[in-house]
């Protein structure tokens, strides 16, 4: 396991969360911040080492002692400043350069400049990422398939546990059994604002949201059981016109019928001319009376995609509220909804609130920039939407703890790490109790951050 030394420029946005991810799984951190008040939070919580000045400030680069980095994470909220640091840091040797960019538009094929003229090896938009990922969802064959893993031939399924459930008010191991011909497994429960890594004697209750892992192939068998039907959702709202929904809405355009609402009036007149098959209103969409005329009810998929958390959220609760009291009239499953969600520990929140899906643009951009550094170490790595849980798909090196016990004989994994599939004999079988990993077998995993350090302990020598 490959000890990195890592520069990150600003605490702001993903930065924070990537400091305390990478330290967490044993990284050598060492951060440029200009903020005071950031600074003492962050040595107060934070297994980092900390500079305070500007990231435009060639001394405080010489503190940082940059030539001696392995990675440079350009994450200031200013575009400028972090394209500069790509130059910089090739002055100082880093060998690996990721840089944070708010503009989407930025290097279409008009453009003069090219990424590769900044050294920049990673280019993360955040933006650009969480509209991709929420379009990703509804073009899935269910809004409830979150992750396609292990090559596409796995998937995690995320539902709501309603009181008339099959699965409401059974243990796991009970579930287990019962169930066993249907060859899937409960890796997360998201409880109120609580992730949950569950073991056999953990009771499934009404409101929980839970996070089944199967084949592919197994899926609509899946599907089935827990009363969810395969559908295409044809009719899309989306409510806010700023990066993120007017990108969201290019993306979906084409295929889907979109309607987007946007509060600002010449924001509004102004999509309807740069989207042309979208239909452009303008009006608030936190208010029940403006949701109605704009059309709610015929809607298969509501996306609350303002730059508000609060509104986001209350609007998506809302909007699945009127769905839901006009149900007997419509005649159909109540539409999905989906919320863009800024601040991490409202996630978790807002599934507990009911809506289908929460996304968080900061949290999207930091996997990906995990994922591109643990390139060596773990083939895929995803983040569990409506929790705080990862996905891992990850090798198992020989002589390593998995491959010395029986997943039951691991008392380590109770609770932090739900060791989930395994591929052996040319397939992917879900993991029970008695299910040993051999050297060399691929094994998706699912944990919380915090035990990410101790999924490649026990995985890689």
């Amino acid at each position: 396991m490959k000890t990195e030394k890592i520069l990150i420029l600003g605490l702001g946005g993903i930065g924070y969360y990537l400091a305390r991810r990478l330290s967490n799984e044993g990284h050598l951190v060492t951060v440029i911040e200009s903020d005071p008040v950031v600074i003492e939070k962050a040595a107060a919580e934070l297994d980092v080492r900390l500079i305070k000045g500007s990231a435009t400030d060639f001394q405080c680069w010489k503190a940082a002692e940059a030539s001696q980095m392995h990675y440079l994470i350009a994450a200031t909220n200013s575009d400028a400043v972090n394209l500069l640091a790509a130059l910089v840091a090739d002055k100082f040797n880093i060998e690996q350069k990721i840089v944070r960019l708010g503009s989407i538009a930025i290097w279409e094929n008009q453009s003069p400049i090219s990424q590769g003229e900044f050294k920049i090896d990673l280019l993360i938009r955040p933006e650009e990422l969480a509209a991709r990922e929420i379009s990703r969802f509804l073009k899935m064959r269910s809004g409830n398939v979150l992750i396609d893993i292990g090559d596409s031939n796995l998937q995690i399924l995320a539902i709501h546990v309603e009181r008339q459930s099959a699965l409401s008010q059974m243990l796991i191991k009970d579930i287990a059994y019962k169930y066993y011909d249907y060859n899937f497994s409960i890796v997360c429960v998201a409880r109120d604002i609580e992730t949950i890594i569950p073991g056999g004697g953990f009771k499934i209750l009404p409101n929980d949201h839970i996070f089944l892992l199967t084949s592919s192939e197994e899926m609509p068998k899946l599907m089935k059981l827990v009363g969810i039907k395969e559908e295409v959702r044809n009719k899309v709202m989306i409510i806010g016109g700023g990066q993120i929904g007017s990108r969201l809405a290019e993306l979906l355009q084409q295929s889907f019928s979109v309607r987007l609402l946007e509060v600002d009036e010449k924001r509004s007149e102004e999509l309807s001319y740069l989207l042309n098959k979208t239909e452009c209103l303008h009006g608030d969409g936190s208010d029940r009376k403006v949701l109605v005329e704009a059309g709610i009810l015929d809607m298969d998929t509501v996306i609350a995609a303002t730059g508000n958390n609060e509104n986001n959220i209350m609007t998506s609760v809302l909007a699945k509220q009127l769905i839901r009291s006009k149900l007997d009239e419509l005649d159909r499953d109540i539409g999905k909804t989906i919320a863009h969600v800024k601040r991490e520990d409202y996630l978790v929140l807002a599934s507990a609130m009911g809506i289908d899906i929460a996304v968080n643009k900061k949290i999207l951009a930091a996997n990906h920039i995990l994922r591109y550094i643990r390139r060596e170490n773990m083939i895929a790595a995803a983040h569990l939407h409506g929790c705080d849980a990862e996905v891992v798909e990850i090798i198992a090196d020989p002589k390593t703890p998995i491959t010395k016990s029986t997943i039951a004989e691991l008392g380590v994994l109770n609770g932090k790490i739900m060791v989930g599939a395994v591929f052996q004999n040319d397939s992917w079988k879900i993991v029970r109790g008695d299910s040993r990993i051999e050297a060399g077998n691929k094994v998706v995993c699912i944990c919380k951050p915090n035990n990410l350090r101790l999924l490649q302990e026990l995985f890689l020598s």
